[in-house]
């Protein structure tokens, strides 16, 4: 089987990509911008498979796609690349549009043109799509879907898109919405690398508002063990809600954070408690998050693996022995890559 994975050196997507590359079964064509977020670095080690390959490219090219699926005949798309960071989506969301919503559909286009008898499209979404919840209840695959930021209506627009082609075209499709993802290799821009290495550096831990923002975390070897499962065994058509039952305030958060960071450095106990620091809010902050994840673990036997302890623990423990990692992006050296084309 010939599967194509968009945005494979991103965070998720190379967990995904070295998932897969795993069975045998599988080629894994790994398509990837490498924009700021994209680092090859992610995929150390894979490089030499003989069932892997690195495609750079765009995908909201539209003559790049077409001629890229006219080559390689894929039998599966794995849809993961976006623009992701909400931050970054309040100060240009045409940028998010363009990718988010264009470049899926590009996508969708060629797949329509080219698909083959047992082949599937799959597209990687996002709970924010849904909004946001109040202090109870749980997003299910049938909430209605309610954006509050720029990156969830490009999210919610690409669904709708996948949808209408199921819809319109026959195709055969998969979505799933997950929850916020943790572990190795996550940009530093996101909210637990960027505390973790406040932390280590002794800086402000910079906390949105009154930090009782409340997240549903997934270890993203999780979340990429569920998406092969949902490739493998999802009906198409259907929508599957991907969550770690393991919903966090921020500011709780941070504090597991700093015990565990603090703990792994040596250092007292609370020592850096006092580099909490709530700044100013973000405009369309969503409250609450939260995944019932009971389809997928009920039709599919999924289960998240690794409890928030032990995810956070072995998270926490990769970025304190991967320092070169985060000095490579910090400095930029680590877009300065050759690869074959």
């Amino acid at each position: 089987m010939n599967v194509l994975i968009t945005g494979g050196a991103g965070f998720i997507g190379a967990h995904v990509v070295k998932h897969f590359v795993k069975d045998a079964a599988y080629h894994v064509y790994n398509l990837d911008k490498l924009t700021y977020a994209g680092n090859l670095n992610n995929l150390a080690g894979i490089e030499e498979n003989e069932n892997y390959s690195f495609i750079h490219g765009d995908i909201t090219d539209v003559d790049f796609i077409q001629n890229l699926f006219h080559k390689h005949h894929f039998t599966h798309v794995i849809h993961l690349a976006a623009e992701s960071h909400v931050d970054r989506s309040i100060t240009d969301p045409f940028v998010f549009a363009k990718t988010n919503v264009l470049g899926t559909l590009n996508l969708l286009h060629s797949f329509k043109a080219t698909h083959q008898s047992g082949g599937l499209f799959y597209h990687i979404s996002t709970d924010e799509v849904y909004g946001t919840l109040g202090e109870t209840g749980l997003f299910t695959e049938t909430s209605p879907y309610q954006p509050n930021s720029p990156y969830a209506a490009s999210k919610a627009s690409s669904d709708h898109f996948v949808r209408a082609y199921a819809e319109t075209y026959k195709l055969p499709v998969l979505i799933s919405n997950c929850s916020n993802n943790y572990g190795p290799n996550q940009f530093p821009e996101k909210f637990i690398p960027v505390c973790i290495q406040a932390i280590v550096n002794n800086k402000n831990i910079p906390i949105y508002g009154d930090g009782n923002y409340t997240r549903d975390w997934l270890y993203v070897a999780d979340h990429a063990a569920a998406i092969k499962i949902i490739l493998e065994e999802g009906k198409p058509g259907e929508t599957y809600n991907i969550g770690g039952l393991n919903e966090w305030k921020n500011i709780d958060l941070v504090k597991v954070l700093i015990r565990e960071t603090d703990k792994a450095l040596g250092r007292p106990e609370g020592a850096s408690l006092p580099l909490i620091k709530f700044v100013k809010d973000r405009p369309g902050h969503d409250k609450r998050y939260a995944i019932d994840n009971a389809k997928i673990m009920r039709e599919l036997q999924w289960k998240p693996e690794h409890t928030f302890e032990a995810g956070i623990v072995k998270t926490i423990d990769w970025y304190l022995s991967n320092q070169a990692w985060i000095d490579d992006i910090l400095d930029g050296s680590y877009q300065n890559v050759t690869f074959n084309t």
